[in-house]
């Protein structure tokens, strides 16, 4: 089998981490395929059949969001461009009969569940709409009335071996007849998901648990258009730190949002990737590599806990493991970039790469020294070497120890907010042959060098 996934979202927003993880896992299956001989392609299918909501500038930064990440596609799709599809789709299963004229209000319906409920009878669709007679529905239509579109579910046990949650069934009888089109011709998700599926050879179909039920009717689907049912993996969903779902603060977990704050691509895909899996929770060497280790049989069941806090540490791990050939471009565009050396020596302090800027100045200055005790910046600064190469810093300070006296933080930490201005920072010993003698020195009088 030549495995085939995607990844449809709809351009209504910015994407954010729980579609992401689905985009990452539908891109990682199929680059573990390719890894095997198995084909492995990654179709990106915008779902903008909602032509009032769906807008351009959010097409776009799907696509932005999705290439920083490093999830290229193989093909690239938009469902408004293939109406013709889906009405040829909804013909055949008219042509079945297994595509039906519903003229119910939505209050109507709200007041028919209401009933149900009341009577201890579950609140799915009592198929009204297939009684009517064609005078019936003449009336209706002439009184303004304009029928939405249901699929006639056949009402059994449907079942598949999903490749996450194993074997699974859905009861097709204890569900309402899905709504296909509305009263406005407008297409629903469930009919162009799955005459896409087929027309672009998925086989795959990966995506949260929450879709388990439309599962069901979704394969019932696929059979009545006389096509293959391809393979399903529903995943656990993402919760927070504190065990509650995601879903109402995922707006504030945007990968724009991520991107601002300063994330590494390489931080955020490996979290997601690896959140709610056996694997060790650590920044991958590569997304690629990560497509090599990954496997649905180390997923877990339990939902996968989302915690910024282990975004940052992968974070801080993915600059401290940043190479200068990799970081230098960016440097340069920070305009701080003093050679590998530097890099070297400051990167294990990062957290963002931002940060690097404020590290830079450090040894290009400005920098307002805080001195504390003139009188020992004044001894300090008696005894500093004439040349500070790398073996200058501890020869130094053995030198300051022994004119003052003062040992431990109370030796180091004057000396490092006399020359840096900070309480804390990249190792001194170091940083200072990069300063340089003329602004340590200086740095020590109390001038802002």
């Amino acid at each position: 089998m030549s495995i085939k996934v995607r990844f449809a979202p709809s351009p209504t927003g910015r994407l954010h981490v729980g579609n992401v993880r689905t985009a990452l896992v539908n891109w990682l299956f199929a680059r573990n395929a390719r890894l095997s001989g198995q084909g492995g392609q990654f179709v990106l299918r915008i779902d903008d059949t909602d032509l009032e909501r769906s807008t351009p500038e959010f097409e776009q930064g799907i696509e932005d969001d999705l290439r920083w990440l490093g999830l290229e596609w193989d093909e690239r799709y938009n469902q408004s461009k293939r109406f013709d599809l889906y009405e040829a789709a909804a013909e055949r299963l008219r042509a079945s009969g297994r595509l039906y004229a519903c003229y119910e209000t939505a209050e109507e319906l709200d007041r028919r569940r209401k009933v149900q409920l009341s009577r201890g009878l579950p609140p799915i669709y009592d198929r009204a709409a297939l009684s009517l007679t064609d005078a019936q529905r003449a009336a209706l239509e002439a009184d303004g009335r304009r029928p939405h579109w249901r699929f006639r579910l056949e009402g059994r046990r449907v079942a598949w071996e999903d490749l996450a949650r194993g074997h699974c069934e859905v009861d097709t009888a204890s569900m309402s007849d899905p709504v296909l089109i509305r009263e406005d011709g407008l297409f629903l998700y469930t009919l162009p998901s799955v005459v896409d599926d087929i027309d672009m050879g998925i086989t795959h179909v990966i995506r949260g648990e929450d879709h388990v039920t439309n599962t069901g009717a979704q394969i019932e689907i696929f059979e009545a258009l006389g096509a293959a049912v391809p393979g399903f993996a529903h995943m656990p969903l993402l919760v927070g730190a504190d065990g509650e779902a995601l879903s109402k603060r995922l707006g504030s977990l945007s990968i724009a949002q991520l991107r601002e704050e300063g994330m590494e691509p390489i931080a955020i895909v490996s979290h997601l990737g690896r959140i709610g899996t056996s694997d060790p929770l650590e920044v991958a060497p590569s997304i690629e590599a990560l497509g090599e280790s990954f496997a649905f049989s180390k997923m877990g069941r339990s939902p996968a806990r989302y915690d910024t806090a282990d975004l940052e540490r992968l974070n801080a791990q993915a600059l401290h493991a940043l190479s200068y050939q990799d970081a230098r471009a960016r440097l340069q565009a920070l305009g701080c970039d003093l050679g590998e050396t530097f890099w070297n020596t400051v990167r294990p302090n990062l957290t963002r790469f931002a940060d690097v800027a404020a590290l830079a100045r450090i040894v290009t200055g400005p920098v307002t020294p805080v001195i504390e005790d003139a009188g020992f910046a004044g001894a300090a600064l008696a005894v500093l070497p004439e040349t500070i190469d790398e073996g200058a810093w501890a020869r130094w300070t053995e030198a300051v120890k022994a004119a003052t006296g003062a040992k431990g933080k109370g030796l180091f930490m004057p000396l490092r907010l006399a020359i840096t201005g900070m309480a804390h920072g990249p190792d001194m010993a170091a940083l200072a042959p990069l300063i340089g003698r003329d602004r340590i020195a200086r740095r020590l009088k109390g001038e802002v060098a």
